[in-house]
């Protein structure tokens, strides 16, 4: 049988993967946008990599430092990863946090407060932040800092939004419980990751999965049942694949094909749900009884959503040798590489047209920063990696 997952075509994706990471990504990032005055990075870039606004998000300096730290504990301890790293952590320490331990959403940045959520994500990625930190430096106040965070950020788990009038509750919430746990048993030997991780895949697959229907919703009401509104009905394609190959890692992990397989039913599904057929790419928003979706971005193609399902679809292919998976990961990968990368000016535009034209051509702002395209180019090398050595097809599910 022929394979599309020759040697010299895993080659090329895995020089693809690194070089971009190594030669493109993180110099685009380190040399535009570190904050050598006041700490931090500031990632708010035009095309060009130039600054036009200085205000700082927070998820990002938790995500940037989690990015750079994660490079210096697992590819190479290069001084200015750490530096990078190191300076981030330390201001989010000094200006992220308001007095009730929550953390702030937006600052300036010099880290005067300016927005705070009631959602507690900031706490997740500064978890990881300081997780690798500790990792890096034996630091135990950084260990500590980051089993602090996880924590604050573990208790908004499960939260209702919105009014008891018709309360939700998100899936993602619990799709990062599980990435974040996983990193903090890397780099902090967090004891309680695996239960964590398994109640939060748990309430992913009773709550969120509906069979009878194939796909993922991104909210429920309390009982789990469909809320048949705009809100309620709204999916997010990208998200649940995003979800997908967290809840696969996890069964490679620990050896779960019950896992890798729950991971591979949300793929397959929100595969059929989001891919494009007319155009390419991973529409952003669709309703889940193909009603009218109220968000006018609803059709556009972002970066983030084409990250996750390159990882989703290339890590499905190792684990169980499907050559669908191939397909598929060919797909995702060849629409975002033709669309995405920024050849002249690095790095890759954020904001594309459904046809796969740039709509804006900004490189960061308090959505868009160090994060998805590096984890994506950094993951997919280490999967490529993996296919090279023959580890293909474990899990036949």
């Amino acid at each position: 049988m022929t394979t599309l997952m020759t040697p010299d075509y895993v080659a090329q994706l895995l020089r693809t993967y690194r070089d971009g990471l190594l030669e493109d990504t993180i110099p685009f990032w380190i040399q535009n946008a570190e904050d050598r005055e006041f700490g931090g990075y500031m990632h708010q870039l035009d095309r060009r990599g130039k600054v036009f606004d200085t205000d700082k998000g927070v998820w990002h300096q938790g995500r940037f430092a989690w990015m750079v730290g994660h490079l210096y504990n697992n590819v190479e301890a290069r001084e200015e990863w750490l530096r990078c790293n190191a300076h981030t952590c330390e201001f989010i320490k000094k200006h992220c946090f308001d007095t009730d331990g929550h953390m702030f959403f937006h600052v300036t940045r010099e880290g005067l407060p300016i927005r705070k959520r009631r959602y507690a994500f900031s706490e997740s990625f500064a978890a990881v932040a300081f997780g690798e930190n500790a990792r890096a430096t034996k630091n135990d106040e950084s260990a500590s800092l980051a089993k602090k965070c996880f924590e604050k950020f573990s208790s908004y788990v499960g939260e209702p939004k919105f009014t008891n009038v018709r309360p939700m509750k998100g899936m993602a919430p619990n799709m990062i419980r599980i990435v974040t746990a996983q990193e903090l048993r890397k780099s902090i030997g967090l004891d309680s990751a695996n239960a964590t991780i398994d109640a939060a895949i748990e309430e992913i697959h009773t709550a969120f999965m509906k069979y009878d229907i194939q796909c993922v919703m991104e909210a429920v009401a309390p009982d789990n049942s469909i809320i048949d509104h705009s809100d309620g009905r709204c999916l997010n394609p990208g998200h649940a694949i995003e979800g997908a190959w967290f809840i696969m890692n996890e069964g490679q992990i620990r050896n779960k094909p019950e896992y890798v397989k729950i991971g591979l039913t949300i793929l397959d599904w929100m595969w059929a749900r989001g891919w494009d057929h007319e155009c390419g790419g991973i529409f952003y928003f669709r309703d889940v009884y193909n009603k009218p979706v109220v968000e006018y971005w609803h059709d556009m193609k972002f970066w983030w959503n084409h990250n996750e399902a390159t990882i989703a679809t290339l890590l499905a292919y190792q684990l169980t040798g499907d050559e669908k998976y191939a397909r598929m990961h060919q797909q995702i990968h060849d629409w975002s590489y033709a669309h995405f990368p920024d050849r002249e000016c690095g790095e890759w535009y954020g904001y594309l047209r459904r046809d796969g034209s740039v709509s804006n051509d900004l490189k960061g702002n308090l959505f868009k920063g160090c994060f998805h395209v590096p984890r994506m180019q950094y993951t997919c090398w280490k999967i490529a990696e993996e296919i090279q050595r023959g580890n293909v097809g474990k899990f036949k599910v």
